[in-house]
């Protein structure tokens, strides 16, 4: 059993889209940002970087429990015990992750300050500029990679669960997919899959 601590972020949305995915059995664990619970000593005990998502496999390697924080770190392993979304091969393999790296590094720390300097923090136009033209640049990026595969490393994997839920985000940080028509073609086949609609609606709070 998979004990899931989450939020509904992007961050969160990964895993519990992941764990629809490759059907896991997991439980879940609201953590509410607003509350300040991801400081609670309990909390921190097992993240303590204190962000969302963490996990606790039960059932880990060996058979003993494994915890682990960084919603990157989290779907690899996902993929890995289960052999699900997450390609054997070496050449393949390593195309899956650069794309999840990509939005690591990227698309969640771009898209989150662009979401920020528009929606939450105190008008600052030089900040507001550099970060929606950073968002633009990874759109197109994005976009021209979806020009020439399905998906992001071609067959659906992580790396897509990873961007997905950044993408969903899109009107926070101003960007109209229709302006990359093939994001909005990836995006629209993901938002129909139904483990991706399940997914999405977790924590229900």
């Amino acid at each position: 059993m998979i004990q899931l601590y989450t939020w509904g972020t992007p961050n969160g949305k990964k895993v519990s889209v992941m764990l629809e995915e490759i059907g896991l059995a997991y439980e879940v664990h609201p953590i509410s940002l607003q509350k300040g619970d991801q400081f609670k000593p309990e909390y921190l005990a097992i993240n303590p970087n204190n962000k969302i998502p963490s996990i606790i496999d039960t059932d880990g390697p060996a058979g003993q429990p494994l915890t682990l924080f960084e919603s990157g770190a989290i779907l690899m392993y996902l993929a890995e015990k289960t052999g699900k979304l997450f390609p054997q091969d070496m050449r393949k393999r390593y195309e899956v992750i650069q794309w999840l790296m990509f939005q690591m590094g990227g698309v969640g720390p771009m898209f989150g300050q662009a979401n920020f300097f528009f929606r939450l923090a105190e008008k600052v136009p030089y900040a507001i500029e550099r970060y929606h033209k950073e968002a633009l640049r990874l759109y197109k990026v994005l976009d021209q990679q979806l020009g020439k595969k399905e998906y992001l490393a071609g067959e659906y994997t992580i790396a897509d669960i990873a961007t997905y839920p950044w993408v969903w985000r899109h009107e926070m940080h101003q960007v109209k997919l229709e302006d990359f028509p093939n994001v909005k073609r990836w995006y629209d086949s993901i938002a129909a899959r139904p483990a991706v609609q399940r997914g999405m609606q977790i924590p229900k709070v």
